[in-house]
């Protein structure tokens, strides 16, 4: 009972720590198409209550007749208990000590399925009990969908991008409401060699309808509800042809907000790594909100229903292969060098300031306008990309790099998936929303983001650079912890294990006291609005030895920001020619 109890409560941190999401990223990159042959996904976890931390659930051993208890992901409420199996696996925040790793996105759907009475599962327990119990994504689909079936699905309609050392998959589900308990549901193997991604709008369209899932078949790239179509047609959703069903256009149209707010993000991916999408202007027709409804699809699939017609597909093909680095760069993507690219119009300021902040839609004259909603955000709590490697025994090969804050302003650190303990700095109960903590990772990176949004064009190249130099050192000093866990590996798991463990939590711990460092370089050099001269990431004295700064330099607004702040100003501001 006692260890029931301290489960209980890592799993009220871990609501705390997770709290409600409606504005997520998912980057999915299969095996194929990675430059490693690693899988690949990646999740901005973003709220603005959100708060970044990494909760670890060590594998336990429970007793016949032992229940799990179950927390409403967002609320912390207790829903009710579900058996406990024998023996569940560790877990560092959403990848488990087998590479199966997942995240996921809000799409919402029909608000008649938004609420089920006496369900008992929502989304974030269903990640965190499927990551518990399963060995590969399939498992992870199987286990999920079982439970819901069995105990109801408590939240909206939800997309999810699950991996293991293999595999890459995007599920996507919305509960049946009040009509019927569980829910309704479609998952797609991500063919080899190409990439996906999903951001609040369902991306499933059409599928090849299967009439069992046979989860041991390596072949079957296709699982679903036996009822996807038929609950649809029974409660007048839908009434075409099974052969042109659209799982997300019957649950989830979209709208001018699912295109704009949402799939524009997944296009920012896509467009960077496929020229096809980056220079058919139909696919920027779309993210705009220019919808088309031809008679054709873009694949050239008929589309007797009147669909969108000028979606973007649910997968691509990359140019070249896709790094590690690439996805972390993607991750931190503003729409820069597209028709959405901040960075130029007012709301940018006279510094470049690629965000907007929120409400996220505004009304002057009576008419209503928007800001951009791109992938890296100020609200993001915390990022990941988790990458499982198939070359190395499960407890080397995943890596769970982790980032808190926004992700332009984060350094992905890495965790490997069968570390037995965690940072400290890093960990759930170090520090909260309310509650500040000088050891915490969340308000280390959140202290720089900040000072870097108020001189973003000048503070934030700084940002990059070291961001860049970390990652590359970690990526390096990775490959030299592998070998060495290898080595260690086929004679002493436990001491394998604790290489890791020590590994990862010395470089996060060391990493959080390096970027408060930086944070105080960063404040003393961008003070006031001046300029201080640094060698280095040090501040120099003016040669006398008294601890006297050189003079500052004044970098101003620029010229195009000072002929905005004169306009409308009439003659206010002007100076008398000189004498």
């Amino acid at each position: 009972m006692k260890k029931n109890i301290v489960i209980s409560g890592l799993v009220i941190l871990l609501m705390n720590a997770l709290s409600p999401v409606f504005a997520c990223t998912n980057f999915i990159v299969s095996k194929g198409a990675s430059k490693d042959g690693s899988v690949m996904i990646s999740y901005a976890a973003d709220s603005h209550t959100r708060y970044g931390a990494i909760a670890f659930f060590p594998a336990a051993d429970h007793q016949p007749g032992s229940r799990c208890e179950v927390y409403h992901y967002e609320t912390g409420k207790l829903m009710g208990t579900i058996p406990e199996v024998a023996h569940t696996f560790s877990v560092v925040q959403l990848m488990n000590e087998h590479q199966v790793a997942i995240g996921e996105t809000t799409f919402g759907g029909l608000d008649s399925l938004s609420s089920q009475p006496g369900a008992i599962l929502d989304y974030g327990s269903l990640m965190r009990i499927g990551l518990q119990r399963s060995k590969s994504a399939r498992e992870m689909i199987r286990v999920m969908t079982e439970l819901i079936a069995e105990y109801g699905y408590a939240t909206g309609g939800e997309s999810f991008s699950i991996s293991d050392t293999n595999e890459a998959w995007i599920m996507e589900l919305i509960g049946k409401g009040k009509y019927e308990k569980g829910a309704v549901w479609v998952a797609r193997q991500i063919p080899d060699g190409y990439v996906s991604g999903h951001a609040n709008q369902a991306r499933i369209t059409t599928f090849p309808f299967q009439k069992k899932n046979i989860w041991n078949d390596s072949k079957q790239t296709v699982y679903h509800s036996s009822d996807v179509i038929s609950f649809a047609k029974k409660l007048g959703y839908y009434s075409g042809k099974d052969e042109t069903f659209s799982f997300s256009d019957v649950y989830n149209p979209v709208k001018f907000s699912g295109a704009r707010f949402c799939d524009a993000r997944v296009w920012s991916f896509f467009r960077t790594v496929s020229k096809e999408i980056r220079e058919n202007q139909e696919y920027t027709n779309y993210v705009l909100g220019k919808f088309a409804h031809n008679n054709t699809l873009m694949d050239h699939a008929a589309n007797p229903n009147g669909f969108v017609s000028n979606r973007l597909p649910l997968w691509v093909k990359p140019d070249a292969g896709v790094s590690l680095q690439d996805v972390m760069a993607r991750m931190r993507d503003h729409y820069e060098d597209t028709p959405l690219d901040m960075r130029n119009d007012p709301g940018a300021g006279p510094f470049g300031l690629p965000y907007r902040w929120r409400p996220m839609e505004f009304e002057v004259d009576s008419v209503m306008y928007l800001n951009e909603r791109a992938v890296a955000t100020q609200q993001t709590g915390y990022s990941f990309v988790a990458q499982s490697r198939s070359t190395l025994p499960d407890a080397i090969g995943g890596i769970f790099w982790f980032g808190v804050d926004d992700a332009d302003g984060c350094v992905y650190a890495p965790m490997y998936c069968g570390i037995r303990s965690i940072p400290e700095s890093y960990a759930v109960g170090n520090g909260s929303m309310i509650t500040w903590s000088e050891t915490s990772a969340y308000w280390a990176f959140s202290q720089v983001n900040n000072w870097a949004y108020t001189r973003y064009n000048l503070i934030h190249p700084e940002i990059a650079k070291k961001q860049s130099k970390l990652e590359n050192q970690f990526v390096a000093e990775v490959a030299a912890t592998d070998q060495s866990a290898v080595a260690l590996f086929g004679q002493d798991q436990k001491a394998a294990a604790d290489l890791l463990t020590s590994f990862s939590v010395a470089t996060g711990n060391k990493l959080v006291g390096d970027w408060k460092i930086f944070y105080r370089y960063l404040f003393m050099k961008y003070l006031d609005g001046n300029l201080k001269a640094t060698e280095g990431e040090q501040l120099l004295d003016n040669g006398n030895g008294k601890n006297v700064p050189q003079k500052p330099t004044f970098p101003g607004y620029g010229k195009s920001w000072e002929r905005r702040m004169i306009q409308g100003t009439g003659d206010r501001l002007k100076m008398p020619k000189k004498e």
